[in-house]
């Protein structure tokens, strides 16, 4: 939606009705992805693609339909074996579509949605698509608020705590839910689609750990890169598909490149000459994790150097050394998952303590 949202925000600002048709789900092989989106607004002016010109057609009529009608539809499109020239995707595949009308009645929080996604601030819209809830209900999600409801409180809350997860990664997704927001039930379809990019995770040191910190990396939805100044270590064959492989001293990249509050930095260096540069660049720019590889020997004798080379103790306190949490770790992937662990928890405050050991709700109330 990204792309064609001047135009709707043009026609959504004039009081104008538009149908919106979203890609919520594809099967196979098909032209765009979940998020991929096509507007017929005032005078019939079209905006955007869902599929490459295959059914836009048909989604036009559609789109017209739902404005005509005030009401959303959940619509498939695929190819036919039977009629070849019937409307379809040629590619094979099938796309769903949600088509619905927009107006400040209809969507409340669609302009504050759009205020945010040209702003460049996170956001996360959650959209009914099925079940015993209002189709084409909207709820936009930020980080620390939430507006719009999807019918009841209990699917709001769940819905909420969802997508601040979906947030974080960047991602766009289908969940299931019961009439009341219980997540044992399948009744009620919503769209996730989140406005922000994938956050990333910088790896430093091309070892064996490496591979396996990259590959749960990717598994959670992070960005990879995975940086070395050894051109024998640093090759693209030695990692997961998908993953950035950059030869470059550590320290020398980092500087080049941006981070945020959700980039994670694995040093696995384990070598002073890279990790200690390195650590002084990282401690003093943003992250939501900073952790490095090494004994507590190997430790100590880094923050040594680091309070030599100036960074004060508040700086110093945000290094995670050793990195991980304590599971016993031994084999690379093993290390990997205690990496892991280490990252989600401080992104949600969890104690790494077994929830054998705990009392409570085992998900925190989201925050409305």
């Amino acid at each position: 939606m990204r792309e064609i949202l001047p135009a709707l925000e043009r026609w959504y600002s004039d009081r104008a009705p538009f149908g919106l048709a979203t890609v919520v789900a594809v099967s196979r092989s098909a032209p765009r992805g979940p998020g991929a989106a096509m507007a017929v607004g005032p005078d019939d002016e079209v905006v955007g693609s869902v599929s490459g010109g295959c059914v836009e057609g048909a989604v036009f009529e559609l789109a017209r339909e739902v404005v005509a009608s005030g009401e959303a539809r959940l619509e498939s499109f695929g190819y036919s074996d039977e009629d070849a020239f019937a409307v379809g995707l040629t590619c094979g595949g099938e796309i769903t579509l949600l088509v619905r009308p927009v107006t400040p009645g209809t969507d409340p929080v669609f302009g504050a949605v759009a205020a945010s996604v040209d702003a460049g601030e996170p956001v996360t819209v959650a959209t009914v698509v099925d079940g015993p809830a209002p189709r084409g209900a909207a709820r936009a999600v930020w980080a620390d608020t939430a507006s719009g409801t999807l019918g009841t409180s209990g699917l709001d809350a769940a819905v909420t705590a969802d997508a601040r997860g979906e947030l974080a990664l960047g991602a766009t997704v289908l969940r299931h839910y019961g009439p009341r927001g219980e997540r044992r039930e399948d009744d009620v379809t919503v769209f996730l689609q989140s406005f922000a990019p994938p956050p990333r995770m910088l790896v430093f040191g091309a070892i064996d750990y490496a591979a396996s910190v990259a590959r749960i990396g990717a598994f959670l939805g992070y960005r990879v890169t995975v940086c070395d100044a050894r051109p024998v270590f640093a090759t693209p064959k030695r990692f997961p598909p998908g993953v950035e492989v950059v030869v470059e001293w550590p320290h020398r990249y980092l500087r080049s490149t941006g981070t945020d509050e959700r980039t994670v930095i694995c040093v696995l260096t384990h070598d002073p000459k890279f990790d200690v540069p390195l650590l002084e660049e990282a401690l003093r720019r943003p992250a939501a994790y900073i952790g490095a590889m090494g004994s507590r020997r190997t430790h100590d004798e880094r923050r040594e150097r680091l309070a030599e080379a100036g960074l004060t103790p508040v700086e110093l306190s945000r290094l995670r050394s050793p990195l991980g949490l304590d599971l016993g770790a031994r084999t690379p992937e093993e290390v990997a998952v205690s990496v892991a662990a280490e990252i989600v928890a401080l992104r949600w405050g969890g104690s790494g303590t077994p929830l054998t050991a705990t009392t409570g709700a085992i998900h925190p109330p989201a925050a409305v």
